[in-house]
């Protein structure tokens, strides 16, 4: 069976993927605004749909689309701004 992890009342879901290259997710976010925490690094790698990201050290929101990715470091906080459905991959560690 395929295990779904839900966040935010369903409007966030992720899947693990088995892969023998580490840990990863693939999810959707429906539009809003989430806060997540990090325990290791991640590396997002949006599907399709757009995320706006709050990022701390900089003091400011970037977007990424289709295709870009971005890292959140491990055992940080991060913010992201949802518009429309947004699909994404997310790799864990180095």
């Amino acid at each position: 069976m395929i295990e779904v992890n839900e966040y935010f009342d369903g409007k966030v879901k992720s899947l693990p993927v088995k892969s023998d290259k580490g840990r990863k997710t693939v999810g959707v976010m429906e539009p809003g605004e989430y806060e997540f925490d990090t325990q290791e690094k991640e590396t997002v790698t949006v599907v399709t749909g757009e995320f706006s990201v709050y990022f701390a050290e900089y003091d400011e929101w970037e977007e990424f689309g289709p295709g870009s990715s971005f890292e959140i470091p491990a055992n940080s906080k991060f913010k992201v701004k949802i518009a429309q459905d947004t699909a994404y991959l997310c790799e864990y560690g180095d």
